[in-house]
């Protein structure tokens, strides 16, 4: 999961682990196991963006990410009746109906101004989240491009998860030169920014992409496969998932 745009709040809990309450920001990436349950929080009147990226051939349905809502219209607990749930919870009947039947939606709901939800640890960030844009830069190259790399050094989750990743930013006309993973991973990338043209190339010499992105647009680059982009006269970044740790 990585912060596009804006600020907000975000709550994890990992298996046999409390609650961690995370203060979002711009270029946070976090690195999120099978199986933890997340809440995320937009407080502020400005637009927060999140994109999710993950592996979802393990899924309830191939293809997609399996969400298990606890209430709302597809609610886990909308399923059991409220005798179960009242006794699972400790609480009355009536409780539970509050509870249970209070979102009308699925996903995204809309929290009344009187609810106060809980505020941001910044321990809470420690071992969970790395920012891509304050990170030290692993590449830098004077006016053409800069990349911040994310795997089990400085996201130790990330070696759970079986994914790495990387924040690249080229300066405008700047080219990244045909490249291809040698531990036969693909690659998903986001165009965070910017706009420019990319190429993509098999195994076979035969190009099989070639296209012009730009922001919001994202293109997947299978096994083998070798790619390259030039940016256009204003720059481009984007971040890519790579299924490789390393």
């Amino acid at each position: 999961v990585v912060s596009i745009a804006g600020n907000g709040v975000a709550g994890v809990v990992l298996p046999e682990k409390d609650e961690k309450v995370i203060g979002l920001r711009k270029g946070d990436a976090i690195a999120l196991p099978f199986g933890v349950v997340t809440w995320w929080y937009n407080k502020e009147d400005t637009e927060l963006i999140i994109l999710f990226l993950g592996d979802t051939s393990n899924g309830h349905n191939v293809g997609s990410f399996t969400y298990f809502y606890l209430t709302g219209t597809n609610g886990i607990f909308t399923g059991f009746s409220s005798e179960f749930v009242s006794r699972a919870w400790d609480v009355d009947e009536a409780t539970v109906k509050a509870l249970v039947g209070s979102q009308s939606g699925e996903g995204i709901v809309k929290v009344d101004g009187s609810i106060k939800l809980p505020e941001p640890k910044k321990e809470d960030r420690d071992q969970l989240v790395y920012n891509c844009e304050e990170a030290p830069l692993d590449v830098d190259i004077k006016n053409g491009v800069r990349v911040v790399v994310l795997n089990t050094k400085n996201l130790p989750l990330v070696a759970e998860i079986g994914l790495g990743a990387d924040l690249v930013k080229l300066d405008g006309g700047a080219m990244c030169s045909p490249g291809f993973s040698c531990d036969s991973a693909l690659q998903v990338t986001y165009i965070v920014s910017g706009s420019g043209r990319v190429q993509v190339v098999g195994v076979d010499g035969k190009r099989v992409l070639e296209t012009t992105v730009k922001a919001g647009q994202l293109f997947i680059v299978p096994r083998f496969f070798v790619v390259s982009k030039i940016c256009d006269p204003d720059g481009m970044s984007w971040f890519s998932i790579i299924t490789t740790p390393e």
